[in-house]
Formats: structure tokens, C-alpha cells, sequence
């Protein structure tokens, strides 16, 4: 566990209603990691991100945590949950003031993380005012504002226009390497595992299992321009095909 941030073994989950979302889970994440989840609706995958963030209870096996992670995880859930009577500024204030830093204290680290979005001129704006791309990146930035070294998001863009998503995939992949926290990224588009993450977990159908743990081929720097590359395409055929398997 010394070389580990986070480590699940013989990770189960069964529900009161009788379905069991997770079977035998076994998985290391490493300090800086970007980790990609990927797999069919309804095979676990945002059940696997509660039980990391501690939302809720295994049925059955273990994670650990390293000792520094207790109290640095952001969560970034599917939808943005923002406070619509609070501006964006007081959204991203909202978890450090729980942790009991003062106004005066956060507001540079506050100016900064929008900044670092593309939020600066909207501190003042409030979430009816955002576009749904907008929104994202507040929910980004409130994870972000207490400086995690574990941030789990589950499918953030999964709602939102091509466009707005490739633009958000590179801005992530950014601040991931600006940052060097640790990245759990849940997804169920294989080119977009593929664009942000250095390795993607395969699950297969439910019960969840880790199917393949593979390793992107891909530079530390992307844009838009690797889409569109060869290298690219051989790392998502590579990824589909695994996941052909996990799903039969």
C-alpha cells in the first residue's frame, strides 16, 4: 500500500433490491495516475467512485487508502449540483468554508481555480446564467478548490454537445498535468477514456469486474489534432476490442 494512493481487493456490492453491482473487484491506483473506468451502462461503474469517495459501504473485500488521502476527495458527479441562489464564487467557496477557511483566506485560491476554468469574468454569475458547459467546469472547480490528491468524476460530460466536451476533455487534461493529482475518470465512450486517461480499467457487464488494465500509448500533451491521428485510432481500436470481450 506504500507505493499506492487507493487499492480495492475482492471489492463486492450487493443492494437491498437484490442486484449485485460489483463482484471480485481487484485494482491499484498509483500517486499522479490518470485512470480511466470504462464499461456498459449498469456495470458498476459509479457504484465503484461512491465506494472510493466513501459514500457508501463494499458488501464485501477492502479498500485502503493512503493516510494522506483522508479528507482530499473531490467528487464531480454527472450533473453539476450547483447552489442556484449562490454565485459561482460562493459555489466554489462552499467546501472550503466547510472545512472552515475563512472568506479572506479562500478568495485567492478561489480567483485562481476560475481563472484556470475560464471562469474568471463569471464569479459574480449564477448557474442560470451558464451554459451547461459552464456549469461543469464550477462543479470542476468547487472539487478542485480544496486541492485533492484524489478527484473522482463520474461521466461529467457525458450530457453535454461534442464541442463543448472535446474543449473540456483537453482543459481537464491540462489541469491534470498542471496539478499531478490523482484522476478516476468514469466514461462510457471508448475515444474519450482514450484522449484523457494514461490507463483504462475495462469492466465487464454487471457484476462488475475488471476485465483489462491497459496502458494509453499516447504523448503527455493532447489536443484536438490527435483525434484525428492514427496512433490515436489504434489505441481506441485496441480499447473497443477489450471491451467487445468484458461485454459478452
Amino acid at each position: 500500500m506504500a507505493e499506492n494512493l487507493l487499492a480495492a481487493t475482492a471489492l463486492a456490492k450487493s443492494f437491498r433490491n437484490g442486484v449485485v453491482a460489483l463482484a471480485g473487484v481487484d485494482l491499484a491506483v498509483a500517486p499522479g495516475e490518470f485512470v480511466g473506468v470504462l464499461g456498459p451502462s449498469g456495470c458498476g461503474k459509479s457504484t465503484l467512485l461512491r465506494i472510493f469517495a466513501g459514500l457508501i459501504e463494499p458488501s464485501g473485500g477492502r479498500v485502503e487508502r493512503a493516510a494522506g488521502l483522508v479528507g482530499r476527495i473531490g467528487f464531480v458527479f454527472q450533473e453539476p449540483t450547483l447552489m442556484p441562489w449562490a454565485t459561482v464564487a460562493d459555489n466554489v467557496y462552499l467546501p472550503l468554508r466547510l472545512a472552515g477557511v475563512t472568506r479572506e483566506a479562500a478568495s485567492p485560491r478561489i480567483t485562481a481555480m476560475l481563472a484556470s476554468l475560464g471562469l474568471g469574468d463569471f464569479a459574480k454569475a449564477y448557474p442560470r446564467q451558464l451554459s451547461g458547459g459552464m456549469r461543469m467546469r464550477v462543479s470542476i472547480a468547487r472539487a478542485l478548490a480544496t486541492e485533492p490528491a484524489l478527484l473522482l468524476l463520474d461521466e461529467p460530460f457525458a450530457a453535454l454537445d461534442e464541442i463543448t466536451r472535446f474543449k473540456l476533455n483537453e482543459d481537464l487534461r491540462v489541469l491534470w498535468r498542471q496539478l499531478r493529482c490523482t484522476i478516476i475518470f468514469v466514461t462510457h465512450s471508448v475515444f474519450e477514456s482514450v484522449f484523457l486517461t494514461n490507463r483504462i480499467l475495462v469492466m465487464t457487464k454487471r457484476p462488475g469486474r475488471i476485465a483489462a488494465d491497459l496502458a494509453v500509448e499516447l504523448p503527455e500533451t493532447r489536443d484536438n489534432a490527435l483525434r484525428l491521428t492514427e496512433r490515436y485510432a489504434d489505441n481506441c481500436r485496441t480499447v473497443s476490442r477489450h471491451l467487445a470481450e468484458a461485454m459478452t
